[in-house]
């Protein structure tokens, strides 16, 4: 079904991907997906936001069958996934601004090199230690953004709750 056609002087064009600046596109893009993917979301080892495929498993031996049934689904369908784009066997990753692992889920400080990057001209060599308004001002920020940031970690079911 074509959704979106432009006629010019230089003939007929329509989209072969999803287009950006297109409003709905996005939203259009995650319903293909969720109803691509349904029994691996309802499952619970794969999560789909628009582009972003994440599965996780317990075993090597699960992930790679997990593996195996997503890619089995995108290719009938002609679904591109970009292996430059892919990480395997990762025991931590960086999604929408978090850092996930399976035992925690803590916020990714996304200008951490820009504020921390006075402090790391300290560690060259010939460079004299001094102590800066500009480096007293990035430890402070780092420290507030790490002590400040919330970390959620996996409930431990043999302690005691307290609410």
């Amino acid at each position: 079904m074509i959704l979106l056609r432009m006629i010019c002087h230089m003939g007929m064009y329509e989209y072969t991907r999803a287009s950006f600046g297109i409003k709905n596109a996005p939203a259009h893009f995650q319903r293909m997906m969720d109803t691509i993917f349904p029994e691996e979301i309802l499952e619970g080892w794969m999560v789909v936001y628009i582009d972003n495929i994440i599965i996780y498993s317990e075993t090597w031996e699960d992930h790679v069958q997990y593996i195996d049934r997503v890619l089995s689904k995108c290719t009938p369908i002609d679904l591109k996934i970009s292996l430059k784009g892919c990480n395997f066997d990762q025991q931590e990753l960086l999604a929408l601004g978090h850092k996930v692992s399976g035992l925690s889920l803590a916020i990714n400080i996304r200008t951490f090199a820009h504020i921390t990057s006075s402090l790391y001209k300290l560690c060259s060599k010939d460079v004299v230690f001094e102590t800066t308004k500009e480096r007293r001002d990035a430890y402070e920020r780092i420290k507030n953004e790490l002590t400040n940031a919330p970390v959620l970690i996996l409930a431990d079911f043999e302690l005691p709750f307290k609410i």
